[in-house]
């Protein structure tokens, strides 16, 4: 064998040695990386999923606790069945206290909602539009959730500058 016929077998040898690693090794470990970079990929993709509803639930705890302050803060304004009488009592003394002469308070019939009961009162008080102003904002300013309906303001015609201010003030209770 000549020194030519060595090289260009031994080359042979070498290109053939380099196809069959090739083929039998790096292209299955090639295979394999590409196959665990792509279930990599999608545990990553999940994951991200999970931290994105991890953060959405304690954003929704937040809202759930904010939303529980704000019903608390609500239901502490609103009196017992027991304290109505008291928020009544409370109502006729402001009227008094600012000189406002109560002529009729009538209950009338209790109206049952969703969690509380509204209690609507008619009232009619005479005195003076000053008065019967501050009164309005005395009552705007007690703890409790109270709403008026039905006002009517009429003039008194015997004496200048007096009203009967007759209107319906709902108080507002827990069941």
């Amino acid at each position: 064998m000549t020194s030519g016929l060595r090289k260009t077998v031994f080359f042979v040898l070498l290109l053939g040695l380099t196809y069959l690693a090739w083929r039998y090794m790096i292209k299955p470990a090639n295979s394999s990386c590409a196959e665990q970079r792509t279930r990599l990929e999608k545990k990553s993709a999940k994951l991200a999923e999970f931290e994105k509803a991890t953060a959405a639930a304690e954003g929704l705890n937040k809202q759930l606790e904010q939303l529980q302050d704000a019903i608390d803060f609500f239901e502490s304004k609103l009196p017992s069945t027991s304290e109505v009488h008291k928020v009544l009592e409370q109502v006729t003394v402001i009227a008094q206290k600012q000189g406002l002469t109560p002529k009729t308070i009538r209950a009338l019939k209790k109206k049952d909602n969703s969690g509380y009961i509204e209690q609507p009162l008619r009232m009619e008080l005479v005195g003076n539009f000053k008065s019967f102003y501050s009164f309005l904002l005395e009552l705007e300013r007690l703890p409790r959730i109270m709403k008026i309906r039905e006002l009517e303001l009429n003039k008194q015609k015997k004496q200048q500058g007096r009203i009967v201010a007759d209107f319906v003030v709902s108080i507002f209770f827990q069941s």
